[in-house]
């Protein structure tokens, strides 16, 4: 790698059908889809396991190449996966479409950072949930990230495996938070059956 070049620029990927993700997931190959255990358990007892092809995602980087192998590479596990090369992108396509993960570039040069788009984020959907990339210098920064409501935050360069264990974790914390919603909705229509629910902001913005 030449010097000065982004850390993003490195992504190391396992074939499909690799071993499990650190005991919490495996490519079925005759069902073609990447499931994950439950993270929610210890590694010794698992609740359940869940298919990765029913919820969809975001990747916000600069690095062209990067943006386009990891957007790929998703889209193989089935996940319905957009990408965007800048924060102001990214925020256009959420506010025309709902995601469950965003992964977010901190270090974007020129127009928005990943902070200020974390931010900006979290107004139009506040439940997705975002990981942040970082490298060693901006740590600190990804740890501000988190105070701000990211889910967590990964080093450059990352592997995939670290990648998809994170984001089942995220994406079981927004699935839990939906499931909430929902039974407080369900638990109000019967309390008052002549009332219409009122429509869901998040909807209301990404519709």
């Amino acid at each position: 790698m030449e010097r000065g070049r982004k850390h993003a620029a490195m992504l190391f990927i396992p074939a499909l059908e690799a071993s499990p993700v650190r005991g919490r997931g495996v490519w079925h190959r005759e069902e073609g889809t990447w499931l994950v255990k439950s993270l929610c358990t210890s590694q010794s007892k698992v609740k359940e396991e869940m298919p990765m092809d029913n919820f969809s995602a975001l990747v916000v980087d600069d690095e062209q190449d990067f943006l386009e192998t990891l957007v790929n590479r998703l889209q193989r596990r089935r996940i319905d996966t957009a990408g965007a090369r800048s924060g102001e992108e990214a925020l256009d396509i959420m506010r025309n479409k709902h995601f469950d993960v965003v992964i977010l570039d901190v270090k974007m040069p020129g127009g928005m950072d990943g902070i200020e788009t974390l931010r900006e984020m979290k107004k139009i959907q506040p439940l997705a949930e975002v990981i942040l990339l970082t490298g060693h210098a901006s740590v600190e920064t990804s740890i501000e990230g988190m105070k701000m409501g990211a889910f967590d935050y990964l080093l450059k360069p990352i592997k995939i495996e670290d990648l998809m264990t994170k984001m089942a974790q995220a994406f079981e914390k927004k699935d839990g938070h939906d499931q909430k919603i929902r039974s407080a909705r369900i638990k109000e229509l019967l309390r008052f059956p002549g009332r219409a629910l009122e429509p869901d902001k998040e909807d209301e913005k990404a519709g």
